[in-house]
């Protein structure tokens, strides 16, 4: 796919990076007020000439333009031209504490000459210089590859009108719309009209005809999305295609983790969709890991952002009932399973990350599987929020994620996706290496593979997006119901790994297997339910792409 950005205006690159582009315009709206504009590499300065005072100068970083156009009004006897750049910068709430992205419009009317030709060529000329500053002008992060989408950039944008509260529609129409085109990004727009219609759209489209997938929903329609892609014949170029995410249902966790990604201060609601638009008009694009889950039927599915069994997973099913109120029902949800608190009986296991093939070691020999090794049971006076690979802190770069420490089980003729290669067959015992958690009575286990579980819960804060890793919780039967509701009120701000609960304990893994042995209860993937069974996945690091910052 071609990534390539649009040619710096020869205009902008004479300038250096010590000049700057300057110029004397009138207001849009009251041609008696004037302004001098200043363009350099990364800022627009704009100030009222009638004024030598700081106070009215105005700067804009560029790193917050999303783009500029010129244009002529309708009216003949005016021979002025205008141009308008369009910015999100952070600024502070009115109504409330906390900054977020919000729209400023600048707009200036050209009229240098009497001829409208020529003022438009002016206002075409600075629009030019605004768009290829602005461009060059990421929000980009120290650590993180990015590569970039091209322009102008061909984006199928699918809605599912249904999700949430019914509002996915609304939200395009008044945010994202207005911001495409102020970008001029090119899109076309598809709205989902059943179940699986996404899936089977991108398994059989021409992707050629498409620089990027983005989604206007809650997580199950990128899960759709993920899955058809791999499902094609050509699925390991097809997972190449950018994927991006824009909140429009109740959990929106994807999309709360780009943002929570960075760094920026949380936003919720439609100032998260203000984000993520943002995100995406930028174009910039990074790895994403996708886990493949294993289920009873031999059935393989691919998951970007958890898998729960248990409370979590019975709170996302049983708050259906009460979407209605949007992000709210999962507390609704929460509070009304914590009356009936459940234990659930099953085994868990997991392959730690020391033995995974990290960068400079070799492969190991794991050929003749036997009994998994006893995971370290916690007494209940010590905190158990901890990893017994605690010392492997820094992932490994995302494209040394490949590992190979076992032979994989016979893959089906018809089996598309990569082959997992740390998993046996589900029917087949555990290699020695793998950890067993000596427990079997679980108030919840959840592996997250993104730092959000949903729009307000942080539940994995030190996750990353393409970390190459599987953050795998589990709280112990015996927690009581005020510590499990602290748990999860201090998940909100990702503080629950701190204050010490007893009953919970963190790892991060390569892969992982789950047995339920209790007959009630529920797994959900990517918050879908799925076939109730003996489980397991493993993290295939880094293969999809995602629009993000």
């Amino acid at each position: 796919m071609d990534k390539d950005i649009a040619e710096p205006d020869p205009s902008f690159e004479r300038i250096g990076i010590e000049d700057r582009l300057y110029g004397e315009f009138s207001d849009s709206l009251n041609t008696k007020v004037r302004y001098s504009v200043s363009l350099t590499e990364c800022a627009l300065t704009i100030q009222k000439i009638s004024s030598s005072s700081d106070r009215n100068k105005v700067v804009f970083n560029l790193t917050d333009c999303v783009g500029c156009r010129a244009y002529k009004v309708e009216d003949e006897t005016d021979v002025g031209a205008f141009f308008t750049a369009y910015f999100y910068p952070f600024k502070r709430r009115w109504m409330s504490s906390g900054m977020a992205r919000q729209r400023v419009e600048q707009c200036f009317r050209v009229a240098l000459v009497q001829d409208p030709l020529v003022n438009l060529q002016e206002a075409e000329r600075w629009a030019r210089a605004i768009r290829d500053a602005s461009i060059l002008q990421k929000p980009r992060r120290d650590g993180v590859v990015y590569s970039q989408l091209r322009r102008a950039c061909r984006v199928m944008l699918l809605v599912n009108p249904q999700s949430g509260r019914g509002q996915a529609l609304r939200y395009f129409y008044g945010h994202i719309e207005p911001m495409l085109t102020e970008a001029l990004v090119p899109y076309t727009l598809v709205i989902t009209e059943h179940q699986n219609h996404a899936r089977d759209l991108v398994r059989e489209t021409d992707l050629s005809q498409w620089d990027a997938l983005v989604i206007l929903s809650g997580d199950g329609l990128l899960f759709e999305v993920v899955n058809g892609l791999l499902e094609r014949e050509d699925w390991e170029e097809a997972i190449q295609t950018p994927l991006g995410i824009l909140p429009g249902g109740s959990g929106n966790a994807l999309a709360a983790s780009v943002h929570h990604y960075t760094q920026s201060p949380p936003v919720w609601g439609e100032e998260l969709l203000l984000s993520c638009g943002f995100l995406l008009v930028k174009g910039l694009v990074s790895r994403l890991d996708l886990v493949s889950i294993h289920l009873a039927s031999s059935r393989r599915i691919f998951s970007f952002l958890s898998l729960a069994w248990g409370f979590v997973a019975d709170v996302d099913i049983e708050s259906e009932k009460y979407r209605h109120v949007g992000a709210m029902r999962f507390l609704v949800g929460t509070l009304v399973r914590l009356a009936s608190l459940r234990v659930y009986q099953g085994r868990l296991a997991y392959l730690p990350i020391k033995d995974g093939l990290l960068p400079n070691q070799g492969p190991r020999d794991h050929a003749t599987p036997s009994t998994p090794k006893q995971g370290p049971k916690s007494s209940p006076n010590q905190n158990c929020c901890h990893s017994s690979n605690s010392t492997q802190n820094t992932a490994p770069n995302s494209s040394n994620n490949a590992i190979t420490t076992m032979t994989a089980g016979p893959r089906p003729a018809n089996q598309k996706g990569p082959p997992d290669s740390l998993l046996p067959d589900l029917e087949q015992p555990l290699p020695e290496h793998w950890m067993a958690v000596e427990e079997e009575g679980f108030v919840l286990v959840l592996a997250m593979f993104q730092s959000h579980l949903a729009e307000d819960l942080l539940a994995a804060p030190g996750a990353a997006a393409d970390d190459g890793f599987i953050h795998l919780f589990y709280v112990r039967a015996g927690i009581s119901r005020p510590a499990l509701l602290r748990l999860f009120l201090a998940m909100e701000k990702g503080a629950h790994l701190a204050i010490g609960c007893p009953h919970l304990v963190y790892e991060k893994v390569r892969a992982f297997r789950l047995e339920p042995r209790s007959s009630e209860g529920a797994i959900t993937v990517d918050g879908e339910v799925v076939e109730y069974g003996p489980v397991q996945g493993q993290v295939h690091g880094g293969i999809a792409r995602l629009i993000s910052g």
